[in-house]
């Protein structure tokens, strides 16, 4: 597929703006616009042209190219628009519509807010995240555990860190849902124990059946810890999808691609992607589907 037709047919998705938690919190009054519609509200480019990489169907978004802010007590990079961050030609990759790299201060976080019909994960990087919704869950999510949350009909929820003496650093990840008004659903797991060093670890699936947690979307995520100069391939589960790869530490080369720490490359029209890490590396690899 050439890239204005992917550009065609890829979902356009809006500008983010007062359903982000920062910004907006759940009251006694009812929600006038659903964060679904307001993902999806107005029209935008997917993305700028890869012009370090001339290979056609790839997208590369350098670290420091990321929408930045810092509120005091929460530091945060938007790979995508996002609350005050945007930028037209940075919406979504597919139905990746959030990527945000957040440092959130000891005991600070986001009070309580709602969400719906987005399928959200949350992967602590260093630190722990205090949990609580309207569906009953409380609980801490540490460092190796990964987090979903369906948020289907409407949750609220709030986080904040639960450590009162160091930051906590995660990654939130917003997807598109493939079914709306799904039942709200909460799962948390530990992937320390199925996750192997060398290799990529399946921390997350469509199927409730498969390894990792699961989520209302045909999309695979991947996480894993390399030694220095260990190459991979990277086999996708459907050839209709694309790959998100995001360097969480360290250096790697992707298709021929140099990326460093906390870049992020994304890659369709492919079957299998070859990996390299140039250095001690951990890498995150979201697979999705690239229309909707």
């Amino acid at each position: 597929m050439k890239r204005k037709e992917f550009i065609q047919k890829t979902l356009l998705a809006g500008v983010f703006g007062a359903v982000a938690p920062l910004f907006a919190y759940a009251k006694n009054e009812k929600v006038k616009k659903s964060t679904y519609d307001k993902l999806i509200d107005k029209v935008g480019f997917n993305h700028m042209p890869n012009e370090e990489n001339k290979t056609a169907n790839t997208v590369l978004h350098k670290a420091n190219t990321r929408g930045s802010a810092n509120h005091g007590w929460l530091e945060v990079n938007h790979t995508f628009s996002f609350a005050n961050y945007h930028n037209s030609e940075r919406m979504h990759f597919g139905v990746l519509r959030v990527f945000n790299d957040d440092k959130i201060a000891p005991s600070r976080g986001f009070s309580t807010h709602p969400h719906d019909n987005m399928e959200i994960i949350t992967i602590p990087l260093e630190g722990d995240l205090k949990h609580k919704d309207n569906m009953g869950n409380g609980a801490i999510i540490k460092h190796g555990d990964v987090q979903v949350m369906s948020a289907g009909t409407g949750i609220t929820h709030s986080e904040f860190n639960a450590n009162n003496d160091k930051d906590v650093k995660v990654l939130q990840i917003w997807l598109f849902p493939n079914k709306r008004n799904v039942v709200p659903r909460y799962e948390q797991l530990s992937i320390n124990s199925i996750s192997s060093k060398n290799q990529l670890n399946q921390i997350l699936s469509p199927s409730s059946k498969d390894q990792g947690v699961w989520i209302h979307q045909n999309a695979w995520f991947h996480l894993g810890e390399f030694d220095k100069k260990k190459s991979f391939t990277y086999e996708l589960k459907d050839k209709n999808n694309g790959v998100y790869a995001f360097i969480i530490e360290g250096n790697a080369t992707i298709e021929n691609q140099a990326l460093n720490k906390r870049d992020g490359f994304g890659i369709w029209n492919t079957d299998k992607i070859k990996i390299t890490a140039e250095n001690k590396s951990r890498i995150l690899i979201l697979e999705v589907p690239m229309t909707i």
